[in-house]
C-alpha cells in the first residue's frame, strides 16, 4: 500500500504536480465557496471560458499563458459588471454575450495558429504533469494574493454573500466588492488551467465548496472543508490517474464529484440518509400522537 503512494512521488514531475495541485486546491476552496453562496457558478464558467483567447494571444507572442488569460478574464469580469448596471440588460444576459464573443474570438485565432492545435488538448483539459518549478512558482504567488485579499476583505465578502441588500444599506461599495471577487475568481481560474484544463476548471471551484455547504452550515467551517476536500480530490486523483494511466485533470474532478456524491448521501444534517430518518421520525411522531394524553391525570397516561 505505501508503494502506491512513494512510487509515483520519486519523480520529480509529480512531486511538483503534487505541489500544484495543493496550491490550487486551496485556492479553489477558499474563492469557491463565495462562487457558491453568491450564486456565480454560470459567470465562473463564463469566465472559465473567456480566458481563452488570452491564452491564444499569449501563445502567439511566446508570453506566459497566465498574463493574457488574466487579462481577457478581467476584462470579462469589468464586462460583465459594467453591461449588469443598465437596466435593460441583465447579468445572465450580459455573460451570455461576453461568453459567446470571447470564445468565438479564442475559436477564430486558433483556426488561423495551425502550430497552436497540438496544446490545445493541455489548454482544455489540463495538464498538471508537465508544470516546470518556475510554473509552480507563479502558480504560488497568484494564489497566495488572491487568498490575501480575500482574508483582507473577509467580512465585507461575507456580509454581501449573506445580504447584499443590508450591505448596500450599511454604505458598503457592494458593486466593486463583487467586481473585485469575480477578479479573484478570474485569476483563481487562470492559476487552475494547468491543473484541470479550461473545460473541467468550474468543476473544481465549485464542487468542493459545494461538498462542504452539505457538511456545515458556518462559512469558516465551510471554507476549512472546502479546502480539505479539494485537496484531497486532487492529490487522490492524482494517484489514481497515474497508475490507470488516465488524464489527471478528469480524474481530479471525478474524485471531487465521488466525495460530493458521499456527501450528498451521508452529511449529519444535509444528507439524503439523515433528511430520510428525520422525516420517519416525524411520520412516526405525527401516528402515535394522541392530544388527549396531555388531557388525562398523570396516573391515568
Amino acid at each position: 500500500m505505501p508503494g502506491l503512494i512513494s512510487e509515483p512521488l520519486g519523480y520529480a514531475f509529480m512531486q511538483r504536480a503534487l505541489l500544484e495541485i495543493v496550491i490550487v486546491g486551496t485556492v479553489c476552496g477558499l474563492v469557491g465557496c463565495f462562487v457558491v453562496l453568491r450564486g456565480l457558478a454560470f459567470i465562473g464558467d463564463a469566465l472559465a471560458h473567456t480566458v481563452f483567447p488570452g491564452v491564444v494571444l499569449s501563445y502567439i507572442a511566446g508570453r506566459s499563458i497566465m498574463i493574457g488569460a488574466f487579462a481577457f478574464g478581467a476584462l470579462t469580469a469589468l464586462g460583465i459588471g459594467l453591461l449588469s448596471r443598465s437596466r435593460r440588460v441583465s447579468a445572465d444576459s450580459a455573460v451570455g454575450v461576453l461568453f459567446a464573443a470571447f470564445f468565438a474570438l479564442g475559436v477564430v485565432l486558433i483556426s488561423r495558429q495551425a502550430g497552436f492545435k497540438k496544446d490545445l488538448g493541455s489548454l482544455l483539459f489540463g495538464n498538471v504533469l508537465g508544470v516546470s518549478r518556475e510554473d509552480v512558482m507563479a502558480t504560488l504567488i497568484i494564489a497566495l494574493i488572491v487568498i490575501a485579499i480575500l482574508f483582507l476583505l473577509l467580512k465585507e465578502f461575507t456580509l454581501v454573500a449573506f445580504d447584499s441588500t443590508m450591505a448596500r444599506s450599511l454604505g458598503y461599495p457592494v458593486f466593486a466588492l463583487d467586481l473585485l471577487l469575480l477578479l479573484l475568481v478570474a485569476a483563481t481560474i487562470v492559476v487552475s488551467l494547468q491543473t484541470v484544463g479550461n473545460i473541467l476548471i468550474l468543476a473544481l471551484i465549485v464542487t468542493p465548496p459545494a461538498t462542504a455547504r452539505l457538511l456545515t452550515d458556518r462559512l469558516g467551517r465551510m471554507m476549512a472543508l472546502s479546502t480539505l476536500v479539494s485537496i484531497i480530490a486532487g492529490v487522490s486523483g492524482l494517484l489514481v490517474s497515474y497508475h490507470a494511466d488516465t488524464a489527471a485533470g478528469g480524474t481530479i474532478v471525478l474524485s471531487a464529484t465521488a466525495l460530493f456524491l458521499l456527501a450528498l448521501v451521508l452529511a449529519p444534517n444535509h444528507g439524503l440518509v439523515s433528511s430520510y430518518l428525520q422525516r420517519r421520525r416525524g411520520y412516526h411522531h405525527v401516528h402515535h400522537y394522541h392530544p388527549i394524553d396531555e388531557l388525562a391525570p398523570p396516573g391515568d397516561q
